[in-house]
């Protein structure tokens, strides 16, 4: 993790300042940069093409378990945990589902919210009081998903 900021901002500072700060040997820097990627990070960017294809296959709906699922059908063995943590390093999320409208409750009445709005003298504002003199009346409009069908105090 040092060694990789290290490269990244090396160009910034000096090797040898960022190891001293960083606490790490030049030595130690410097075989890290020439040694070869270690075989997990390679199956890594080797399985993380083949999740975002599968990903990008979906329409960006699978999330991590349902692209777990194709990569078992392909034959790759890995884990699920293992393809989340590359889907969260590509920044893979699943489009959330669409909603839809809640189902018909007993003694509601959706057409009620189709309505005209209440009128005062011909034009549709509300009765709000407490306006200025001079100033024209409000208008504000009011969604009622669902109106209860029952007493007038609505109980």
């Amino acid at each position: 993790m040092k060694f990789g900021f290290m490269a990244k901002h090396r160009g910034i500072w000096p090797a040898d300042w960022l190891c001293e700060v960083l606490g790490v040997s030049r030595g130690g820097f410097y075989a890290w940069l020439t040694r070869p990627r270690s075989r997990r990070s390679r199956s890594d960017e080797e399985l993380g093409t083949k999740v975002r294809a599968s990903f990008l296959a979906s329409d960006r709906t699978y999330g991590a378990r349902r692209v777990w699922h194709d990569l078992l059908a392909e034959g790759m063995s890995c884990g699920l945990h293992r393809i989340e943590r590359l889907m969260r390093l590509q920044a893979l999320r699943a489009r959330p589902r669409r909603r839809r409208l809640p189902p018909s409750l007993p003694g509601c009445s959706i057409a009620a919210s189709r309505r005209p709005l209440p009128t005062v003298n011909g034009s549709r504002t509300s009765l709000i009081s407490g306006r200025r003199r001079g100033q024209p009346l409000r208008q504000t409009v009011a969604s009622h998903h669902c109106l209860w069908r029952g007493s007038p105090g609505g109980r």
